[in-house]
């Protein structure tokens, strides 16, 4: 209905038109020909009508947009599910074992045989320092056995006179005192000998991985180390769990490496150590995880992640189409159906299981999400639910 001036049906214009004038639409001319108290009568009933006319239009109108304003949505029920507890945590691969290589004294570098990051087998040389001091301690063996050749003779010697009555048992008990002697010192200088060219050639204790390398030829030996040399089968997976999770995690139990340098492949392991004590600082406690690795492929340094199985727990499952990341932030949200309206709600996400995820908090199984034209609502809008 289009609001205006309308033209007055007979009865009404017959009540306020005393002289019973033909009726007429109702227009300017007409006004104006009548007096201006009868103008007045005319024209205040008509606004009247005219206006609850409108009044009713505006309504209608109102009530057709608001009907307009309702988004059909599609939903989802909130499912309760058995879901296996499984945290994933960052690791850092280390060598099983570590070893120093280095000289018992200050040494000049000859030559220094391997790099960082090459494979060493038990034994291997690896190291050459300068044998300056060598000659000196060859020496020292050297008059150390002839040493012991003379007081040898000499023992003998005063063995031989005593059984002929030439001698007495002083000097020979003398004699062999002298004897021991002489064989300790030429032990004594042999060791040191050893000690020396052992500290000439270095040599690796183990089989494994260069994994650090602090000199060059030419440098002087110090505190340092001149190489480190870690195993490398198996190795170890270092984690911080959080302490919510002490009592779930145990030596033994198994474990799942992925590393970024072979993201299609999985590495099983195994628990070997658990921290006694929690960090007060990051509310975590360390836990070691020993990797098999006949192959060599997995190298100290290499950064991945570890999988543990905790056990499982009752949990909210809803489909992967009803969360949304809320913008600028690391929050997730979903919208609930409540009473024909959509609900924005901050839920807290944990595994995503195939199209799935699990909720941790934030909403209830049985409760209905939207699945479909979330991009069109906002918390509060009307809804209407459809197949």
């Amino acid at each position: 209905m289009t609001c205006g001036l309308m033209t007055l049906s007979l009865s009404t214009y017959d009540f306020i038109n005393p002289t019973k004038i033909p009726p007429e639409p109702l227009n300017m001319k007409l006004i104006k020909a009548l007096p201006a108290a009868k103008a007045a009568w005319i024209l205040l009933p008509a606004m009247a009508l005219t206006m609850g006319a409108c009044g009713r239009d505006t309504d209608s109108d109102k009530g057709a947009e608001e009907q307009d304003e309702t988004i059909n949505v599609k939903t989802a029920s909130v499912e309760e599910r058995e879901v296996a507890d499984i945290v994933t945590l960052t690791a850092s691969v280390e060598a099983d074992k570590i070893n120093n290589i280095s000289s018992n004294s200050p040494n000049r570098i000859k030559q220094i045989l391997v790099d960082e990051g090459m494979a060493v087998s038990k034994g291997q040389k690896l190291v050459v320092l300068d044998d300056v001091n060598t000659t000196s301690y060859q020496l020292q063996v050297d008059n150390a056995k002839a040493n012991l050749r003379n007081v040898e003779t000499d023992y003998n010697r005063a063995v031989e006179l005593l059984k002929i009555g030439g001698g007495t048992r002083q000097q020979v008990d003398m004699m062999e005192l002298q004897l021991v002697n002489a064989r300790n010192t030429l032990a004594s200088a042999e060791r040191a000998l050893r000690n020396v060219q052992e500290n000439t050639v270095l040599t690796a204790p183990v089989s494994g991985v260069v994994t650090a390398r602090n000199y060059d030829p030419g440098d002087m030996t110090a505190s340092l180390p001149v190489l480190t040399i870690g195993t490398v089968n198996p190795v170890k997976a270092v984690v911080n769990v959080n302490e919510s999770d002490f009592a779930k995690v145990h030596t033994g139990m198994p474990a799942i490496l992925t590393l970024q340098s072979y993201p299609d492949e999985q590495f099983s392991g195994k628990v070997t150590l658990v921290a006694p004590t929690v960090d007060a600082a990051s509310r975590t406690f360390g836990v070691e995880v020993t990797v098999p690795n006949p192959s060599g492929r997995i190298l100290p340094g290499m950064f991945g992640r570890i999988e543990l199985n905790l056990g499982s727990s009752r949990s909210a499952v809803v489909p992967d189409k009803a969360v949304e990341k809320q913008r600028g932030s690391g929050n997730y949200f979903v919208y609930v159906v409540k009473d024909g309206k959509a609900i924005w709600t901050q839920v807290e996400i944990g595994r995503r299981l195939g199209d799935s995820y699990q909720i941790l908090s934030g909403i209830e199984p049985g409760e209905q999400v939207v699945v479909s034209q979330k991009s069109k609502l906002t918390s509060g809008s009307a809804v209407k639910v459809v197949k």
